[in-house]
């Protein structure tokens, strides 16, 4: 089960929250605004938006993560948002209960998918042996000319936006579902598993 994370000093009073309220049940998100405000600012434009509605939670690696937001009932990939920059510099640890954007290999490429950490993830972290912006650059230009150059880095990691705050068992209950490998996925719920709604909630205090 997750742990109770009231007490964590990076959240403060008056940031705004979320509720995904999800065919498990509903799970509460505080967002860290002051710390990631591009991230939090994607988030709730998704969700004012209603592009969360009906999505999948398509990827589910127990002791890992819990995956959404990027795919309908269907299957089917969702558009995609310009991407953002990514935040995850910010000091956050992609520690158990935390909530950051999912991305691919360029280090700003998050847009709208984002999990849920079921557990520790330090890999998932910035830090001091990370890639920059500038050793993509060099690299991209590298491989344009067609040379090989191995990277000497860490990935830049993966930006914590927000916390959950309630609905932790929900987390622990689709984390513990059975999964499939199939065309698409390598980790999908064998029975499907959505979130049905994401509301705004009122900024705590």
């Amino acid at each position: 089960m997750l742990p109770l994370l009231s007490m964590t000093p990076w959240l403060y009073a008056g940031d705004p929250a979320v509720r995904l309220q999800t065919t498990h049940g509903d799970i509460d998100i505080r967002l860290f605004v002051d710390q990631a405000p591009q991230s939090v600012a994607r988030f709730l434009e998704q969700v004012e938006a209603g592009q969360y509605n009906g999505n999948l939670f398509h990827r589910v690696i127990p002791g890992f993560i819990i995956q959404t937001g990027g795919y309908n009932a269907l299957q089917e990939a969702l558009p995609e948002p310009e991407p953002i920059r990514n935040e995850a510099d910010n000091g956050i640890k992609n520690s158990i209960g935390t909530v950051a954007f999912a991305r691919e290999d360029i280090i700003d490429s998050a847009s709208r998918q984002f999990f849920i950490n079921t557990g520790d993830n330090p890999s998932l972290d910035h830090s001091t042996s990370s890639c920059t912006r500038e050793d993509e650059v060099r690299q991209a230009k590298a491989e344009a000319r067609g040379l090989y150059r191995p990277s000497t880095c860490r990935t830049f990691g993966y930006a914590v936006f927000g916390m959950v705050i309630r609905g932790r068992e929900v987390v622990h209950r689709i984390e513990a579902l059975p999964t499939r490998t199939t065309e698409t996925f390598d980790d999908l719920p064998e029975s499907p598993i959505m979130i049905e709604r994401a509301i705004q909630l009122p900024a705590i205090d």
